[in-house]
């Protein structure tokens, strides 16, 4: 039998995708999830087949959840489902060994695609994601500077040119604020960047959310 682990803050997003796998595999087992802390206990003791995940839920935020999984499940593979952009975070995920990246936005039929192709031992990425990460394959060291940044400090650098102060990102990311200030010179180092204003800037010309 069929087994899943659906994790996501938002119970409509969890039902949601629930209904769309029921509808296509009525004997598969389907748990909803929503902390990180509770996905975890669960694969440790349990086998599932896939999990279907935010990137970011209940416990923790960022790539950190996806590095948390593999550690207690090494085998289990992870469809990352999220409302963030897809040309800025599918090749990171999936660089990051998660097994596909799909928009929130997804059409039912293309998550029914995904989730045949992962359980097939394959990754999945979308023909938008794929373009992207062509794009950087052909570009090589030509890619735009924040591609060059790891993924702890492109987080760090999407909260900063959203507006957040470095106490505020320490506490949503679960770091001191000498850290993320360390993250914060670094970023600014590796996009010429010389304040948050440039970094505001960069990202409003990039489309970076």
């Amino acid at each position: 039998m069929l087994r899943i682990l659906i994790a996501d803050e938002q119970p409509v997003v969890r039902r949601g995708i629930r209904d769309i796998l029921k509808e296509e595999y009525p004997s598969s087992e389907i748990v909803e999830i929503e902390d990180l802390d509770t996905l975890l206990q669960r694969a440790l003791r349990e086998t599932w087949d896939l999990a279907i995940s935010d990137i970011s839920i209940h416990g923790c935020t960022g790539f950190d959840a996806l590095d948390r999984i593999h550690v207690a499940a090494p085998s289990l593979p992870v469809l990352i489902v999220s409302g963030l952009p897809e040309e800025q975070f599918a090749v990171r995920v999936l660089r990051a060994g998660a097994a596909g990246y799909l928009s929130k936005d997804l059409a039912p039929e293309e998550l029914i695609r995904a989730v045949r192709t992962v359980l097939g031992g394959r990754k999945y990425i979308t023909a938008r994601a794929a373009e992207t990460l062509l794009t950087t394959v052909q570009h090589g060291s030509g890619r735009p500077p924040h591609e060059l940044l790891s993924d702890r400090e492109f987080e760090v650098f999407r909260l900063l040119a959203a507006g957040a102060a470095i106490t505020d990102i320490a506490a949503q990311l679960a770091l001191s604020a000498t850290t993320v200030s360390t993250y914060r010179a670094r970023l600014l180092t590796k996009m010429k960047c010389s304040s948050n204003a440039d970094l505001v800037r960069y990202a409003l010309q990039n489309g970076i959310k």
